[in-house]
């Protein structure tokens, strides 16, 4: 009789040779593909729509595991198929340790539920094998194809053939895998020791240990639970649970009495779920289990010296997935977190004792500090501190910042607070003055050119924006930049991307922008001078900086410190300020800020000829230039605040209220409303 083979030499020739590089392949896979290298070796020595491979654990009925894939893809093992395996040919193979070839499933009367399956996938003939070695039994291997009749005698010789081959290099692997096992429990037990030996710290500890539990086990989760100070409760202090759908979580809290964990720590012996059974378990625990599609539990509870700790509990999807072995090992696994535990918690309660003793030293430093909480930021004033918290507050994200404040009042310094204090720390701190910036040339400042992109450009050159790349971008007086750059600067801060002029290049940039400015964006906005959209693309996190007359307390403090900057500088010896100086500087109302009253100390300082301060008060006055500087300030915070008040409807507190809105204080709010004689009630 005339075969395939004497037809298509070389093709049958190819199959044999393909078998026997995916039986060496199988046999030497590592235990973290096997799976892979199985269906994609098994692809090459003959085709399939369908692959069912069971295997089983020394001749058991229960399969130690499945590879199912259907239609091209890898799945899940499906219900139906999964258990019990004697309604299917899967079990007949097994047990029989003969093939089962079936033609075509629409005519087949036996195993009526796994027809209805096959029928769903479009599946019409298969052929099942028994995988042996020697007179052990270790699994069946079921191919199938789309169409009927797929497996004629030739084909099912040549199947058995790769079953006899598949099924030693699957046994090699298998025991591989069990050597590769027990060396990764022998690593653990030395990790754990090693961790109870170098790691102090109570929550790491416990973390590690979750998941180095959870890893070597091959488990979907695993935890360490500990009794509450009650004695009553226990609570999940670490869990790692990578595809947890959110139903059992960290910190959450256990009965001891009606629970399976709480039964382990009672009786002291490890508790075993190998199946869910609503009539066995309680109620919220099947819930929970069914929840998060865990149906194998393992609770071995943690002691030491006589005295009962906690639990460390793992768990797996499938059922029966715990015997004896894996239990006698995770017993040894808890006697080592248990000792790692009694460690951790007496050093906890050590540095417990030194961090509240650090926190008093803490506290009292900060009520004798007297000059620079922040780097270059000097003053101690509520108003600053409400800012410098807000800087502590933003700094670690990557959102935009609005800085907004009187010219003088440190915004670059807050900036740079910002940066210094984010993860962006360690690149670049860019800045830009918008305002210093002929408006010709922000554009090129901003985003770079190409060489020839105008008259003048002989070279290339990076844009401010290039250089901030995964760094900090400070643009000052951000309200002067030309609406025609406006588009560009949003684009560039929305899509992270831009082109350097000249050039249709787009460029990719990782920017956190701070900006700052003391005009009135908003009514920039009404005048159409400034970009909505690029307004609320800013607006995100802004801060507003007060004014050195809002924080006369901070005054002193600025006084000495450019006293002795520009002391020092000068060569000069200043150590002291006449009470009467410091009065009158405490008093005055700086409309330039800090820049100003910097300015006035550097003068100070170079008319000084002594040991004390020779401050120029005379300059201080009320008159001229500085009383109309004053008298034209007043007029525009009175308009200010009483067309803020009108949008308020009169309310100064309040989450919607004028002091809100202005970012003040209402008892601030309130003080000056007095000083400038606004009522607020007729506003209303």
């Amino acid at each position: 009789m005339t075969t395939k083979a004497d037809i298509y030499p070389q093709v049958e020739e190819e199959r044999y040779l393909a078998l026997l590089r995916a039986a060496s392949a199988i046999a030497n896979s590592d235990c973290s593909n096997a799976f892979d290298t199985l269906t994609a070796q098994l692809r090459d020595v003959t085709p399939f729509d369908y692959l069912h491979l069971v295997a089983f654990d020394d001749g058991a009925k229960n399969p130690s595991w499945q590879l199912f894939e259907a239609n091209g893809k890898r799945v899940e093992v499906p219900r139906e198929i999964a258990v019990p395996l004697e309604d299917t040919p899967i079990g007949r193979v097994f047990e029989s340790s003969e093939l089962f070839v079936t033609d075509d499933w629409n005519n087949e009367t036996q195993f009526p539920k796994h027809r209805s399956f096959l029928a769903e996938l479009g599946i019409t003939s298969t052929c099942a094998l028994p995988l042996k070695r020697g007179e052990r039994r270790l699994g069946v291997l079921t191919l199938g194809r789309f169409y009927p009749n797929a497996y004629d005698e030739e084909e099912v010789r040549f199947l058995c053939l790769v079953a006899d081959q598949i099924g030693l290099a699957i046994d090699a692997a298998l025991n591989f895998c069990v050597s590769q096992r027990i060396k990764d429990q022998l690593k653990l037990i030395l990790d754990l020791n090693n961790q109870v030996v170098s790691n102090l710290e109570f929550h790491e500890f416990l973390q590690v240990t979750s998941s180095s539990v959870r890893q070597v086990m091959h488990c979907e989760a695993a935890a360490v639970m500990l009794a509450d100070a009650d004695g009553k409760r226990l609570r999940i202090h670490a869990l790692d649970f990578p595809e947890s759908r959110g139903i059992f979580t960290e910190g959450s809290l256990l009965p001891i009495e009606g629970t399976i964990p709480g039964k382990a720590f009672l009786s002291r012996t490890a508790i075993v779920v190998n199946r869910l059974d609503p009539a066995e378990m309680p109620p919220e625990m099947y819930r929970k289990a069914v929840g998060e599609g865990l149906n194998s539990f393992c609770d071995v509870p943690l002691v030491i010296k006589n005295r009962l700790l906690g639990i460390l509990a793992v768990a797996r999807r499938e059922e029966n997935a715990f015997g004896g072995d894996e239990v006698a090992f995770l017993t040894q696994v808890a006697n080592q977190v248990a000792i790692g535990v009694e460690n951790s918690l007496a050093y906890s309660e050590i540095a417990d004792l030194k961090d509240r003793l650090a926190q008093e030293k803490l506290y009292l430093e900060e009520e004798i500090r007297g000059e620079m909480d922040f780097e270059g930021i000097v003053g101690q004033s509520s108003a600053l501190r409400h800012v410098l918290q807000l800087v502590e507050t933003v700094a670690p994200s990557n959102s935009t910042v609005l800085l907004l404040g009187e010219t003088g009042t440190g915004k670059e310094l807050i900036a740079r607070a910002i940066h210094d204090r984010s993860r962006r720390k360690e690149r670049t701190f860019v800045k830009l003055n918008c305002a210093a910036i002929p408006t010709g040339l922000l554009e090129s400042e901003l985003f770079g050119h190409e060489r020839g992109a105008f008259t003048g450009a002989i070279s290339q050159k990076l844009g401010r924006l290039e250089l901030a790349d995964q760094g900090t971008l400070f643009l000052d007086e951000v309200g002067d930049i030309p609406i025609e750059i406006q588009p560009k600067l949003l684009r560039a801060l929305q899509e992270r991307e831009f082109e350097r002029l000249g050039s249709t290049r787009t460029k990719k940039v990782d920017v956190r922008l701070v900006a700052a400015t003391n005009r009135d964006l908003e009514k920039m906005i009404e005048t159409r001078e400034f970009r909505s959209d690029l307004y609320y693309r800013l607006n995100v996190f802004p801060i507003r900086i007060p004014p050195l007359r809002e924080r006369p307390e901070d005054i002193p403090l600025l006084v000495r410190y450019f006293a002795q900057k520009y002391g020092r500088r000068m060569e000069k010896q200043v150590e002291s300020v006449p009470a009467a100086a410091m009065k009158k500087l405490s008093s005055w109302h700086w409309p330039g800020n800090i820049r100003e009253l910097e300015n006035f100390i550097e003068r100070s300082v170079i008319l000084t000829h002594g040991s004390a301060l020779q401050v120029p008060i005379g300059e201080l006055t009320n008159g001229g230039k500085g009383n109309q500087t004053f008298a034209v300030r007043d007029n525009s915070e009175r308009d200010e605040i009483l067309q803020v008040l009108k949008t308020a409807r009169g309310r100064v507190g309040g989450a919607d209220g004028a002091a809100a809105r202005l970012g003040l204080k209402r008892t601030t709010l309130i003080s000056r409303m007095k000083k400038l004689d606004i009522n607020p009630r007729e506003v209303s």
